[in-house]
């Protein structure tokens, strides 16, 4: 009898913990609801927004991803396969992007993001070559900025900060052309990996470089010149969120650092609010700044004191 009673209090348990579970009081907030009068859409998938990134450093950097080899003989054969499946996945995750946050949608509607998840697929290929002179910039500052760099090739296969900043540069311009929720899931996968959060909607110069990496931040409303340096646990953060009358942080506004052309921010500095740091600045290790550095300073820590401007050049 106890073997029974036993046996019957699990059963009952368990149909008490799956009527919970099933309760839409409970889920109403974090269960994906398309609401298509149609059928459901699929969700964008992980896995083939990791092909793509893979695709796309590939198409960057022949030779170090995947099986291209720069024989002029075959490096376009390569190309063109890397491309043409590059096309064909981002078409699909694009326009199940676009069908993220549609309700109540209709067959109509999915007709119109299929063509506009293939004219932004095409922009984004036709954006590959402008992607790579950029990364090229970013690869060269790191190679000449980092004493312990042997070569350029070990910067590319190697340094996280250069896998983070190519996860922004897909990211941004996947944002530019008009995609939701993509951009942020590829900027999150370089964070997960390397340690560094950089958000896709920042502004990022030329010639850019984290050196080392973990716990950078790069808020959304962060502008970045060019040839910028920073090194790991940098912070460019929101000093406040204002608020709207109903109590909630009131979204999109300017709230992250300017850093502008030639400056370089040492470790553990903390940066936060829409203040600008000149040009050909220096911001030493661990100092907070709440307020705007004119051009061609020098930040650091003194001793017993706070943070302090030192001599100008």
């Amino acid at each position: 009898m106890e073997e029974k009673q036993l046996e019957k209090n699990i059963v009952d348990n368990i149909d008490s913990t799956i009527a919970k579970l099933s309760d839409k009081e409970s889920y109403k907030h974090v269960c994906y609801d398309p609401r298509w009068s149609d059928g459901p859409v699929p969700i964008p998938s992980r896995d083939k927004l990791s092909q793509i990134v893979n695709l796309v450093r590939e198409i960057l950097f022949p030779g170090f991803f995947g099986n291209t080899t720069m024989h002029p003989v075959t490096v376009s054969h390569y190309m063109g396969v890397y491309v043409d499946n590059l096309f064909r996945l981002l078409v699909e995750q694009i326009y199940e992007g676009l069908c993220f946050n549609c309700k109540g949608e209709n067959s109509d509607k999915r007709d119109a993001h299929n063509e506009l998840a293939r004219k932004i697929s095409y922009d984004f290929i036709y954006s590959l070559p402008e992607i790579r002179r950029k990364m090229v910039k970013d690869v060269e500052s790191t190679y000449v900025g980092d004493p312990a760099s042997n070569s350029r090739g070990e910067v590319i296969f190697c340094y996280p900060g250069i896998l983070a900043i190519s996860n922004y540069r897909i990211a941004h311009r996947l944002l530019e052309l008009g995609v939701p929720l993509i951009p942020r899931f590829i900027g999150e996968m370089a964070h997960s990996e390397t340690g560094i959060d950089i958000h896709p909607k920042a502004q990022i110069g030329e010639s850019f470089m984290i050196d080392h990496g973990t716990g950078v931040v790069i808020g959304s409303t962060c502008i970045i010149g060019n040839n910028v340096r920073l090194y790991q646990g940098v912070t460019l953060g929101a000093r406040s969120f204002p608020l709207d009358k109903a109590g909630n942080p009131i979204k999109g506004i300017p709230r992250h650092p300017i850093v502008e052309d030639n400056v370089i921010i040492y470790a553990q500095a903390t940066i936060l609010g829409r203040v600008t740091i000149g040009r050909d600045s220096v911001i030493g290790g661990n100092v907070w700044i709440t307020q705007s550095v004119p051009a061609n300073s020098r930040i650091m820590q003194i001793k017993g004191k706070e943070t302090s401007f030192d001599e100008r050049l």
